[in-house]
């Protein structure tokens, strides 16, 4: 069998990149920003405009301190394994109810030991987003990881509702679930 030249290349530029740690694939590394508490503002059109639609402004869906704070902590979690620091970092957020926030705390609970912690980080998220399939992904793993795998078969299912069975946290939870995979 031939092997191709660009076969070294693409392993040494991929682990000069950086593989991704699997469960970054997950979390994603730009969550939903929250939402700017300023209501829409409506604008009349011109008294001499052929058009009568009103139009609407969006409000500001992107705000920098929570990217900045979410790609600290998230950079804490996955890069470091800091989870320590990287709860205090979503912590200090001030966004404890927004899912993707909530939900990592629960992902570092968990991989503290810190279970309980998890669970109502887990069910905080849920709450902020009931088909927040990433959620309900680490949650099967919690519990899989307790020992009750009927519970994460029914997460599993959750998730294959919410995205199918090629999305990644369906992946994820399989493989936890399968004994192939841990995270």
């Amino acid at each position: 069998m031939r092997k191709s030249p660009l076969l070294p290349a693409a392993i040494l530029l991929s682990a000069a990149v950086g593989a991704p740690h699997p469960a970054k694939a997950v979390e994603g590394q730009s969550p939903a920003a929250p939402q700017t508490t300023q209501p829409p503002q409506t604008t009349q059109p011109s008294s001499g405009s052929a058009t009568t639609k009103q139009k609407t402004k969006k409000p500001k869906t992107q705000n920098n301190s929570f990217l900045d704070g979410w790609h600290k902590a998230y950079a804490l979690i996955y890069d470091k394994a800091d989870y320590v620091d990287g709860i205090a970092a979503l912590r200090a957020m001030g966004y404890d109810d927004n899912a993707d926030v909530a939900t990592l705390i629960g992902y570092a609970s968990r991989k503290l030991g810190r279970y309980d912690d998890a669970k109502l980080w887990y069910d905080r998220a849920l709450a902020a987003d009931p088909n927040h399939a990433q959620t309900w992904s680490y949650y099967g793993m919690w519990h899989a990881e307790q020992g009750n795998l009927l519970k994460a078969k029914d997460d599993l299912e959750k998730v294959r509702l919410i995205c199918g069975t090629d999305c990644r946290p369906y992946k994820m939870l399989k493989d936890v679930i399968d004994g192939t995979a841990t995270y």
